[in-house]
């Protein structure tokens, strides 16, 4: 009987790739994937180590996966943790949680099924198994989608050269390595072969792709033949970066039908001083012509970023600058974040730190405020046709399935209600919106 595997993944959509090819490789070796943590003989938790309060859920879900090692708690007899968690801190993680018998770093992806063979059979090496970071996913290796509704992510490239002054992920992910076009094409027609209609290009700077290839092949061009694929529905991008969002690529998202008229923009601040403190590379005046570029070129173009408060440095003038850019910008979707100081990283000495509890306030100042914007955006969408990707059914009274439009990202962005009956998930269908509030549509 094959063993059982329990695979718990946590963090971004390029974590849970990582995830779905280790789980594609144990289903190659021979191994039982199952959704019931107390069935299985082996947990395997994937980690994300970016900011505390991802930390924070790594350990928390480590422990409560090892209390199933006891006779009462399941059948686990193994619990291992991969990722970046164990890429980060290596044997001092070991050395703090003796609960887990084995430790992955990102580099053991691929040879993940040989660890699980070995600590079934009792072979007992090194619990913490990390190095460089070398892996780049290629489109040989299998993937067990988990993501719903003919939806998956497509990673073009691995690791990050932009050395943000905040970020841990050039350590622990590496330089940044693209992969070759033709791999990802070949990638890509697999999924759609097995009826993926979405996909969603991602890496931690989409916009930085090719650069390190022979022929410095680029987004745009990458972008256009994944276009070309027949039965794709809808392609959408994430991560760009303001300094390389090029005339080339609002071109391509413009011209191409499949292409989402969606971008998604991660700018951290709008303060000079702080852009330059967080080693950012633009400064507010590009970062505002290339907003009014994509909506000159994009006519009905969705416009996302993140945001990062509590920065050393960002006083209340620079906090109320932020603030009047949330008005002047009116972005269809923000996320804010409050500032983690990361030990490694080169903002870890800088001052003087911000408390957080004037962190959490600023947070929800810029909450509210986007709050507003959202609704009056959302509000004039009332009475267009909308096409909508059905996702499954729903729990709201009058509209009883749920689904996203174009305009709306998984996970991160609001979601669209649909009435009518007998819709499957991943149908797409093309409705009125009949409502809006904060973050979601409703449709009929």
């Amino acid at each position: 009987m094959p063993e059982t595997v329990h695979m718990v993944s946590l963090g971004c959509p390029k974590n849970l790739i990582d995830s779905e090819v280790m789980a594609g490789l144990l289903a190659r070796k021979g191994f039982r994937l199952t959704p019931e943590a107390t069935e299985a003989a082996i947990i395997l938790v994937n980690t994300c180590a970016f900011i505390l309060p991802a930390r924070e859920e790594a350990i928390e879900t480590i422990l409560r996966m090892a209390a199933l090692k006891t006779p009462a708690g399941g059948h686990c007899r193994h619990l291992v943790v991969a990722g970046c968690l164990p890429q980060r801190y290596g044997a001092a993680l070991a050395r703090a949680l003796p609960e887990v018998d084995l430790f992955l770093g990102v580099n053991e992806v691929p040879a993940v099924a040989v660890h699980l063979r070995r600590l079934l059979a009792g072979q007992t090496g090194r619990r913490n198994r990390t190095g460089k970071p070398t892996f780049l996913m290629d489109a040989g290796l299998p993937r067990l989608i988990s993501t719903p509704a003919a939806t998956a992510y497509l990673k073009i490239a691995e690791g990050c050269n932009n050395r943000c002054a905040y970020c841990v992920i050039p350590t622990i992910r590496g330089p940044y390595r693209s992969r070759p076009p033709e791999d990802i094409l070949r990638e890509a027609e697999a999924l759609v072969g097995q009826g993926v209609r979405e996909l969603i290009v991602t890496a931690q700077d989409t916009t930085a792709y090719g650069q390190d290839l022979p022929g410095r092949p680029a987004l745009p061009g990458l972008l256009h033949d994944l276009a070309s694929l027949k039965t794709l529905k809808w392609l959408r991008l994430l991560y760009t970066y303001p300094e390389r969002l090029t005339d080339a690529l609002f071109e391509v998202i413009a011209r191409e039908p499949k292409l989402c008229k969606y971008i998604d923009m991660p700018i951290q601040h709008i303060d000079d001083d702080l852009l330059v403190a967080m080693h950012r590379r633009g400064n507010s005046a590009l970062i505002r012509e290339r907003i009014a570029r994509a909506r000159g070129m994009i006519p009905g173009v969705a416009l996302r970023t993140s945001l990062i408060v509590g920065f050393p440095g960002e006083t209340p003038s620079r906090f109320k600058r932020l603030h009047a850019f949330l008005a002047e910008a009116r972005l269809d979707h923000v996320g804010i974040f409050t500032y983690s100081r990361e030990e490694g990283t080169p903002a870890e000495s800088r001052g003087p730190e911000i408390s957080e509890a004037t962190k959490q306030r600023r947070r929800g100042t810029l909450m509210v405020r986007q709050a507003g914007i959202s609704e009056e955006i959302n509000r004039t969408l009332i009475g267009t046709r909308q096409e909508i990707l059905i996702e499954g059914p729903s729990a709201h009274p009058e509209y009883p399935f749920v689904g996203r439009c174009r305009r709306q990202a998984p996970d991160i962005d609001g979601v669209t209600y649909v009435r009518g009956g007998r819709l499957r998930a991943g149908a797409f269908v093309t409705r009125t919106i009949l409502a809006a509030d904060t973050y979601d549509l409703c449709a009929g």
